[in-house]
């Protein structure tokens, strides 16, 4: 008989069928026609008639189907309804959906039926017949809801309550606890407006009211429910002895375990699970090779070293594909306009969306700054006895302030988080990497300067890294505790000693390029070294003296001395000679008289 037995569920059927074809956005009209062609698709395999020895999934299916096309008709009628345009045929669509909800209602009951006859004939197991019965219940709750009467339709969805807090404690997987935590979320409204309906004072309590009115009419509404939810027990027991259980660790914040209330999310989140598990089996033979000395000298662990690096590429690919889910999860409670059916002092899908956000951030971090260390380690150069200028591969730098970029721009995400923006010791925390990751950016990026012979650039960057560096100590002496070095993982530790060596490093990088540019071109901005530059060791004596550099080279011997002329001797005169004569007065010119020098006075001549 365990052959024939079979595997169906009708709530995680209901599930995925309602998330993957419109209701997640409520589009019943989307969803009525998904169910209409399912049912046409069944009704052509030609099912054999249905009997209790030759019932197989595919019947039970086509009557859930019916059953949910009839429903997502009916409320697809009641939205038609309610749109103003419509407003003269509210009672026609009213009346409408009224008798497909009937019919809804019809087709449940008939497979709940028929799979009480195989839960008799062994053929269903008990979690089987739990889900299509809280399934009923919560059909026929919704249509006593509508019809207005409220005392039984709260009876029939708290019931429904009941049993659903049953299959969530005693779920086999995680997957199953969060389904039915769904369902239990989406009626618990219903029973509240139920409960206020009928004048009740604690209507808000939506556990105390389930939990009474389920202890009193469960017997009466569930045949055998008292034996069926044992049975469940002892099937759970067997299978948690005989299978490991897939079930998703406790995931925390803040001491407080943060809700995952969807099955579709736990899936991924069991993925992330896994390859996290994956990450911590490749750091142990890492850390065995460390303690026991037998890790070669200039090589990288498993952890930091390349296939290490690569082991991040499934977490990232788990987390990514978490967040673009609850990514569509919150679009599709913010299109709902409902409120959030969470307990009070829950938290909701926002806040599980920004805890994924704010894992991916730091995984990715945390690979990032492996490829930074796997990058530098790689082009460390090797100890030698004479000491040898550096020489790094010109590409070197670049790429670690590529990823350094890549580092503070999820840094500056993770800092605009909501979770991260009410806890201040994380958020100063967050802020202390940022600027302390600025820092070594700056430090990596005034080496690309050096590298083009830009040394005013390169002490600018390193003036901006000792700026940050403060900063960075500034924040860490603000609170005792770094929440991300105590946390787990710890994705970015920062201590005073890493403080203390960058600024070590900075230092000495700033009197490095000092040196060189004073060498290069005596620290002038926009002289070449091209033309010809006087010695350095005459730069002060120059302010003062005035040097005959040509003489200098000559007497250096570095330029030969010019050839002498030979100049003829001039005879010495004699003292005699050389005794003052007086001049020899000139020539006068003859004296004129007469009429002739009287005119020429009158004329203005001589």
């Amino acid at each position: 008989m365990s052959e024939n037995k079979l595997s169906f569920r009708a709530l995680q059927l209901a599930n995925e069928q309602r998330t993957a074809y419109g209701l997640r956005y409520n589009d019943f009209t989307r969803y009525r026609k998904h169910c209409a062609n399912r049912t046409h698709r069944l009704e052509f395999k030609k099912l054999s008639p249905l009997s209790t020895d030759s019932v197989k999934d595919g019947h039970l299916e086509l009557l859930l189907f019916e059953s949910e096309r009839a429903w997502a008709y009916s409320q697809d009628l009641v939205t038609q309804s309610l749109q103003p345009a419509n407003e003269d045929q509210a009672g026609t669509l009213r009346h409408s959906a009224t008798g497909r909800f009937r019919r809804a209602v019809h087709w449940s009951t008939q497979l709940l039926s028929h799979c009480q006859s195989l839960y008799a004939s062994s053929r269903l197991s008990a979690e089987g017949l739990m889900q299509i019965t809280i399934y009923t219940l919560i059909l026929n709750g919704r249509f006593l809801r509508y019809r207005d009467n409220f005392e039984d339709a709260v009876i029939q969805l708290s019931v429904a309550r009941h049993l659903l807090d049953e299959l969530a404690d005693r779920a086999a997987t995680s997957r199953d606890q969060a389904l039915a935590t769904v369902f239990a979320d989406e009626i618990g409204p219903e029973i509240r407006y139920c409960a206020h309906e009928l004048g009740r004072e604690r209507a808000y309590d939506v556990d105390a009211i389930a939990a009474g009115l389920s202890k009193k009419h469960r017997g009466e509404i569930v045949e055998g429910c008292d034996a069926l939810i044992q049975k469940f027990r002892q099937e759970g027991e067997v299978s948690e002895i005989g299978e490991g259980r897939k079930k998703l660790a406790t995931l925390m914040w803040e001491g407080q375990p943060v809700p995952v209330r969807n099955p579709e999310l736990v899936d991924v989140l069991l993925r992330v699970q896994e390859a996290e598990a994956k990450i911590t089996q490749s750091r142990e033979p890492a850390r065995a090779e460390v303690a026991s000395g037998k890790g070669r000298k200039g090589k990288s662990g498993g952890h930091g070293s390349k296939k290490g690096v690569a082991a991040y590429d499934a977490i990232l690919l788990a987390l990514s594909d978490a967040e673009e889910l609850a990514r569509k999860l919150v679009e599709a409670h913010q299109n709902s306009g409902s409120s959030s059916t969470s307990a009070a002092g829950t938290r909701d899908i926002h806040f599980v969306h920004a805890y994924i956000v704010y894992q991916l951030l730091s995984r990715r971090i945390q690979r990032d700054l492996l490829l930074v260390s796997a990058l530098l380690t790689s082009h460390r150069p090797q100890a030698s006895a004479k000491p040898k200028k550096e020489h790094v591969d010109a590409r070197l730098y670049p790429a670690v302030v590529k990823l350094l970029d890549t580092v503070i721009q999820s840094l500056a995400q993770m800092r605009n988080l909501s979770i991260v923006d009410e806890s201040p010791d994380l958020a100063s925390a967050v802020e202390a990497r940022l600027t302390f990751t600025k820092a070594r950016r700056c430090s990596y990026l005034a080496q690309c300067y050096v590298a083009v012979k830009k040394y005013a650039e390169a002490l600018s960057l390193i003036q901006h890294a000792t700026i940050y560096l403060r900063e960075t100590r500034s924040t860490l002496s603000i609170f005792s505790e770094d929440p991300i070095s105590s946390g787990s993982p710890p994705y970015y530790p920062l201590t005073s000693s890493d403080l203390d060596a960058l600024e070590s490093t900075i230092t000495q990088d700033s009197l490095t390029i000092k040196n060189e540019w004073f060498a290069y071109n005596g620290g002038s901005v926009d002289a070449d070294n091209k033309t010809y530059k006087k010695p350095l060791f005459f730069d002060v004596a120059l302010n003062y003296v005035q040097l005959d550099m040509d003489r200098l080279q000559e007497r250096a011997g570095k330029v030969s001395a010019p050839a002498l002329v030979p100049v003829q001797a001039v005879p010495a005169k004699s003292r005699l000679e050389e005794v003052a004569r007086p001049k020899t007065p000139e020539p006068q010119a003859p004296a004129k008289g007469g009429l002739s020098s009287l005119l020429e006075g009158w004329w203005g001549r001589k």
